[in-house]
């Protein structure tokens, strides 16, 4: 959905950045350039994982590239509602991780994709 033409530039704004915010962040995954994603997990998060921090990392990486393609293409809709989600259980692991300024801004950054895309 597109919404009236004033409103067009912001939309399309939106669904670059937020496409490629979760696109490019899940490639990082792969190298590690932007951080080392595994020190995001949190210890008692990372107990409960069957597989290596680096495999779940890789694992998320996959997840978020998907969702960034997904707000990217015509799917932006379900692609947003669903990193809303993704957001959310991240700040739900961060919060475990009393890393609770990041989490703020994690869940700030779940409204905001699902009401802003739709």
């Amino acid at each position: 959905m597109v919404p009236e033409k004033s409103l067009n530039g912001a939309w399309w704004m939106l669904k670059i950045g937020y496409g490629l915010g979760p696109l490019l962040a899940g490639a990082d995954k792969f190298t590690n350039l932007l951080t080392r994603w595994e020190k995001y997990l949190a210890p008692q998060a990372s107990k409960w994982l069957p597989v290596s921090k680096r495999t779940f990392m890789r694992t998320v990486g996959v997840v978020e590239m998907g969702v960034g393609l997904a707000i990217l293409t015509k799917w932006t809709r379900n692609g947003s509602l669903v990193c809303a989600g993704w957001l959310a259980a991240i700040a739900g692991n961060l919060i475990l991780d009393r890393k609770y300024d990041i989490a703020v801004r994690d869940l700030e950054m779940a409204l905001a994709r699902s009401h802003s895309l739709g």
